[in-house]
């Protein structure tokens, strides 16, 4: 077995439960190893009955005083029994699990694990686990992996698979030269990742973290730039002449372009005009107004004769933008063909579509990842619109080129990232940065407030959508965990239901739902069939929805600052004033001082740089921070230090040994190279 081998070469693993972990992006043995816990959690401290509080996960120390016994409720078996010292006791409770009665004496004592909660005034446990004492105290001091899971596939199984994965001593190979590793004080690849999975101890866990993130940095910057060393900037094919056409056409708009939006747009018509093919990125914070530069750049291709394509994340936003476009082409008077290209079309729309490409030289095109499938013929592509998540990359743009066409590539980001750390991530690509919101824009009201805040806040939301208005609710997990005190989208769509009046329609949206369902639910929204919207941070990167009044974040302080940022992105895009309760459900001060950056900024690039400020090292439990860009475990605020360092180092490297020639670099180099493979094959490129 080695790291290429197929999951279902390890033991236990057969067809179903390989069909299982293919959901959640585990091909081989290698993607399990690569397959990181989310979070671990660590047995607590023994308590006995009269120390523990109602909410904690607790494990409590405690004597049988009551023989347990089995009732029978309609069909289901219920066994109960009574711990207690002194005046206290708790009740435990046991759905389904008769065989309990004969597993517990009385007046035994033993250690009872699970999540105590209150009920008709007495302390209560359910479906608690039970150990020894002896068996408690050798695990107590152990970190227990939590994994990404899907329906089905169990955390114990998981795991399972993970241990029998890692049995094998030597399934990779370090590819990091040792002088390199010395210098940061790294340690040894297959131990890093052994205690990435199971820790001995919390120091053991940081030296692991540290050394795989920064291999994530540094693959990550080295095959970026190593291709761009390998690439020269290409000619521009292209003839654009400038006659005014452009400045036409904004001084048709109903408002003024800031001033930030006419510079980065004055980049890009320069770009396309120069000698060599554009790679730009534009970053913008959230409701800069990229949309209307990505709109005249393509109206510019266009009028110049050549066809445009815009890639949007998800099938809904693309619908939209073409929407938008057809109705700015509308309103500007301008006979420019919009075609929309998406992989939910049916055939014949799909053939309609590329018999369009090849009819219509100057079309604007629009669609999600069936732009650059085999069938999508172009006749005279000159510029192609990207959004960061799809970090749309050298692999796809050659996707273009081998279709005949090296077209101007520009890349459109919403992710408030400092410039220093921007110039790392896109280090190929020049950098135009959009820092003002237009002038016509409401600020957002925040405010940051506990869970007792709940009722006015539900009561709020009830008010504004009987005013014409919806709103977000977003919950960072899908289903209730065992080992995550969090709130999730299906159990608070039922309480929230029980709260409003059933004339308010509520919508459910989450990763885990099939494409086809995530559409049909957030046209819903969009066309306010749905009035709120229950859902993870799966609409971070969303429709543009202007009657969304209300972001209501559950658990804010699970969630880095950028990525609320985003999410109170969702509102403030129509004329009516907008709002971002966000929910802090701890007393943690760090906490509340980090949330208090955001509830008195609305500005994404401000917040981004008070984040990376306050982060310490060490703090990496609980949600990723910084989105989609292709780390598992690195966040490019917290770890910015380590960025900055795998970046010096990937310029030393291959101003050293360009080609990656030498013997001690040897290894890399084939690592690099299957690196590259392994990519390729995941974009099925």
């Amino acid at each position: 077995m080695n790291r290429n081998s197929a999951i279902s070469e390890i033991k236990g693993v057969g067809a179903k439960t390989e069909e299982l972990f293919h959901k959640i992006g585990v091909y081989t043995v290698g993607d399990i190893l690569l397959h990181y816990p989310r979070t671990y959690i660590q047995y607590p401290e023994i308590k006995h009955v009269d120390e523990v509080t109602e909410g904690e996960m607790a494990a409590v120390l405690g004597r049988i005083v009551k023989t347990p016994v089995v009732r029978k409720v309609r069909t289901m078996q219920i066994t109960v029994t009574m711990i207690g010292e002194l005046n206290v006791s708790m009740e435990l409770v046991w759905f389904r699990m008769p065989y309990m009665k004969n597993n517990l004496k009385s007046g035994c004592s033993y250690i009872f694990y699970g999540k105590v909660q209150r009920k008709n005034g007495r302390l209560v446990m359910e479906q608690s686990v039970v150990y020894s004492q002896e068996q408690y105290a050798a695990m107590e001091q152990v970190f227990l992996p939590v994994y990404g899971l899907t329906g089905g596939l169990s955390n114990n199984l998981v795991t399972k698979t993970v241990r029998s994965a890692l049995q094998d001593d030597n399934l990779f190979r370090d590819y990091l030269p040792s002088a390199m590793r010395e210098k940061y004080q790294l340690c040894e690849y297959n131990y890093a990742i052994r205690q990435i999975h199971f820790p001995s101890d919390m120091e053991t866990l940081i030296t692991a973290r540290k050394r795989l993130v920064f291999d994530e940095f540094f693959l990550f910057i080295l095959s970026m730039q190593y291709q761009k060393e390998k690439r020269e900037k290409e000619p521009n094919g292209f003839e654009f002449s400038e006659d005014g056409f452009v400045e036409e056409l904004i001084g048709k708009l109903p408002y003024e372009l800031t001033k930030a939006q006419r510079k980065a747009l004055g980049d890009v018509l320069r770009d396309m005009q120069s000698e060599t093919v554009m790679q730009r990125l534009i970053q913008g914070d959230v409701g800069s107004g990229k949309t209307i530069i990505a709109f005249l750049a393509m109206a510019f291709a266009a009028h110049n004769g050549y066809q445009s394509a815009i890639m949007a994340p998800t099938e809904v936003l693309a619908r939209q933008h073409y929407e938008t476009y057809q109705k700015l082409c509308e309103d500007f008077g301008l006979h420019i063909p919009v075609v929309l290209l998406t992989g939910s079309m049916t055939a014949r729309q799909k053939r309609r579509a590329y018999e369009a490409l090849e009819v219509y030289s100057n079309a604007m095109i629009i669609g999600t990842h069936a732009l650059i499938q085999e069938k999508a013929v172009y006749q005279n592509l000159a510029l192609v619109i990207t959004d960061e998540q799809h970090r749309f990359g050298v692999k796809q743009r050659e996707t273009f080129a081998e279709k005949g066409y090296e077209p101007h590539v520009l890349v459109m980001s919403a992710t408030p990232i400092p410039r220093t750390l921007a110039i790392i991530i896109y280090g190929d690509l020049d950098i135009s940065v959009v820092d003002e919101v237009p002038a016509k824009r409401l600020p957002i009201k925040n405010c940051v407030v506990n869970q007792g805040y709940r009722p006015k806040a539900y009561a709020f939301i009830e008010n504004e959508v009987k005013n014409g208005h919806q709103a977000y609710v977003i919950c960072p997990l899908v289903e209730e965990s065992e080992n995550i005190e969090a709130e999730n989208v299906t159990d608070y769509a039922k309480k929230l239901r029980a709260e409003l009046p059933p004339e308010i329609q509520l919508g459910v949206l989450h990763g885990q739902m099939k494409p086809e369902q995530k559409n049909r639910i957030m046209e819903q929204y969009v066309n306010n069939e749905i009035q709120i919207l229950i859902s993870t941070t799966v609409v971070e990167v969303g429709v543009n929805v202007p009657n969304a009044t209300v972001m209501m974040i559950e658990n804010a302080e699970r969630f880095g600052l950028a990525q609320l940022h985003q999410l109170r992105g969702r509102v403030g895009r129509g004329d009516a004033q907008s709002y971002c309760i966000m929910i802090n459900c701890t007393d943690n001060r760090d906490s509340a001082k980090r949330l208090d950056i955001l509830n008195k900024s609305n500005d994404g690039f401000k917040i981004a740089s008070e984040d990376l400020k306050l982060r310490g090292p060490g703090d990496f439990f609980g949600i990723r921070q910084s989105g989609d860009m292709e780390f598992s475990l690195a966040d490019i605020y917290q770890d910015a230090s380590v960025l900055q360092q795998a970046s010096e180092e990937v310029t030393a490297l291959l101003q050293a040994d360009p080609e990656l020639v030498s013997q001690e670099h040897e290894n890399l180099r084939h690592y690099l190279e299957m690196f590259f493979e392994e990519r390729r094959s995941k974009l099925n490129l």
